[in-house]
């Protein structure tokens, strides 16, 4: 089968794939979880004019000058709203959220004034409106101040809160399972065989998983016997699995056993090789309502496989309206040779200059099994297939990686 380009086998991977149904959970629950469709504000924010200082609610036309004297008939407190309209003349103590007496139309600050029994001297004059937030000042009642596909932040659910919202519609969050493959691996903190490697691709990707807000399934190592492969692959359609995510087990060896599983399940594969680097040996292929992504075992490739075509999936099944991770440019630090047919993803290092200038140094070593250059690396220089060589200085697209 010949390489499929990285951007076909995107759209492979998202092709039919429509977000998951909405859930209503509670305000408290709904942080980073995804907004299932516009939402309205409830009512109006501030309800009335309310006073922005603590001071004293006045009629410009009493209190334009300084020296003005005012007799104070009443105090007025936030949630206590006065029972009567300001006449000529008069003043009513307020404070900081209190509703602005009728009548009054501007607020005299506290430090502007001096209390002379039951009156007040203004020493600052007033200017019409100021100091008061007038009603609706924020937003009005039917006003939709939050977007459906919009990730909530902790301001949102202030926001929501504010609205008059006490629980919200939500996409259900997708099931990721995980099925690592390969007699090699053994758990960390374990002492290695001869031959075998400690697993740690599970770790990067359960971690990808749940920062983007799906929920991760652990169906732990399967041996390198087809009936374990298979197993393994049933595990997840009894846990309800949106999305199964294979690694290992992905080339054409004789004991790259996934594929074989994949088709003895009744798997229809999309694709099995993709004209990327690192990352060949990827699927993509669809197991009754489950979508599932074979990974390389390499854990780079595993990684940026994942950032590529996992996050864009769980993004769309959750009405994300941002479904990629967004590219911006910076300028290389280091010459690069020409590229061959497979688009390029090259670990690097950022720097930014002082004058603001964003500096990309692909590691000299690009080896998919090296963990130590990925962690630390800030950022993918991306190059498309038969990509001239480049010099150093020139621009260059990049993918930052998460933190």
């Amino acid at each position: 089968m010949a390489l499929m380009p990285v951007s076909d086998a995107l759209a492979a991977v998202l092709a039919g794939a429509a977000p998951l149904p909405e859930e209503l959970v509670a305000l408290d629950e709904a942080h980073h979880r995804v907004l299932a469709r516009d939402l309205a504000a409830l009512r109006t924010q501030p309800p009335e004019a309310m006073s922005a200082m603590d001071g004293y609610a006045v009629r410009t036309a009493d209190a334009d000058r300084v020296k003005a004297r005012l007799k104070v008939i009443g105090e007025v407190a936030a949630g206590r709203p006065f029972d009567r309209a300001l006449g000529p003349g008069e003043a009513a103590r307020i404070f900081t959220g209190g509703v602005v007496p009728d009548g009054a139309d501007a607020v005299v600050i506290q430090e502007d004034t001096v209390a002379d029994g039951d009156h007040v001297v203004i020493t600052e004059a007033a200017i019409k409106g100021r100091h008061i937030r007038p009603a609706g000042v924020d937003f009005k009642q039917g006003m939709v101040l939050l977007e459906g596909g919009r990730r909530l932040s902790d301001r949102d659910l202030s926001l929501a809160a504010s609205m008059n919202h006490p629980a919200l519609p939500v996409r259900r969050r997708p099931k990721v399972a995980l099925l690592a493959t390969g007699d090699e691996l053994v758990m960390p903190g374990s002492t290695p065989g001869p031959g075998q490697i400690v697993y740690s691709n599970g770790y990067a990707l359960r971690a990808l998983v749940r920062s983007e807000g799906a929920i991760a399934v652990d169906l732990g190592i399967a041996a390198d016997t087809l009936a374990a492969t298979v197993a393994g692959i049933r595990r997840a359609r009894e846990a309800e699995a949106d999305i199964l995510i294979t690694t290992g087990g992905a080339s054409v060896g004789d004991h790259d056993l996934v594929k074989q599983a994949l088709d003895a399940e009744g798997v229809d594969m999309a694709f099995w090789k993709i004209a990327m680097r690192p990352g060949k040996p990827m699927m993509h292929g669809r197991l009754g309502g489950v979508r599932v992504i074979g990974l390389p075992g390499n854990p780079v490739s595993s990684y940026v496989c994942a950032m590529l075509f996992l996050v864009p999936l769980i993004r769309r099944l959750l009405g994300r309206a941002q479904l990629h991770l967004p590219r911006e440019t910076a300028l290389l630090g280091r010459e690069l040779g020409a590229n061959d047919v497979r688009e390029d993803y090259l670990r690097a290092r950022l720097e930014e200059r002082p004058d603001g200038t964003l500096i990309a140094t692909p590691v000299t070593q690009q080896d998919s099994s090296l963990l130590g250059n990925l962690a630390l690396s800030q950022a993918l220089v991306i190059r498309p297939a038969f990509a001239p060589k480049a010099a150093a200085g020139s621009r260059c697209e990049i993918m930052r990686l998460p933190d």
